[in-house]
């Protein structure tokens, strides 16, 4: 069994942005580009591409990396995401999982690291580690405020600290993503991105801008 393997989710459709982890980013796609960056790293026994797509698979192949052939009902909008989530610890043989996906192009090598530097630090504390961006919005449910007073409203800078996950990296043991079906573990350990390294696509705005923003800074 290894000891930590990296798993990258690739689904053949996507929803909102078409064939998002082909299309063309930093002359590459995103699914090359997350290959390749998580390679640099060397503390990976495995990197596994989890995929219902023969492309994926082909690219997974020709970079050296493994693959898992993914059964449609994993790969639909039937499946929920914690039986999924289950279903990724029941076909990877690791001791803990780095789950990662392509949509976030633009972490660090340095950040990868150091997520994985305090997750073997505090994992006796803190069962997962989990990349978040901290919230600072003011925030309705059913047209009622949530956290903050409606008719005493505070600078955007003092609303409590609320963070939002952005599934960028997500460490934890194997049977905690079997047993409660899950990427968060028992008292996670919140690791904030910042704006940058926190951006997540999900739109073709968001793809656009990731890209723009993957050449000004990298």
């Amino acid at each position: 069994m290894n000891y930590l393997t990296a798993v990258i989710p690739v689904r053949k459709g996507s929803q909102r942005v078409k064939n998002k982890n082909f299309k063309k980013f930093n002359n590459q796609n995103l699914l090359i580009h997350k290959i390749l960056k998580l390679k640099k790293i060397n503390l990976f026994d495995e990197i596994i591409v989890n995929t219902d797509s023969t492309k994926a698979i082909k690219i997974a192949k020709s970079l050296g990396v493994s693959y898992h052939k993914r059964k449609d009902f994993f790969a639909s909008s039937r499946c929920p995401n914690n039986k999924f989530w289950q279903h990724v610890g029941q076909t990877t043989n690791s001791k803990y999982i780095f789950f990662t996906n392509c949509t976030s192009p633009l972490i660090k090598l340095s950040t990868y690291k150091k997520a994985i530097e305090l997750f073997e630090k505090y994992k006796k504390r803190n069962e997962s580690l989990n990349t978040v961006n901290l919230v600072k919005d003011f925030l309705f449910l059913n047209k009622k405020s949530i956290n903050f007073d409606a008719n005493k409203a505070p600078n955007s800078q003092n609303l409590p600290d609320i963070y939002r996950l952005n599934f960028s990296i997500n460490i934890l043991p194997r049977k905690t993503m079997i047993e409660k079906m899950s990427v968060i573990g028992k008292n996670p350990y919140f690791f904030p991105l910042n704006e940058i390294e926190g951006f997540d696509i999900d739109t073709i705005f968001q793809f656009d801008y990731a890209d723009h923003l993957h050449k000004k800074f990298f």
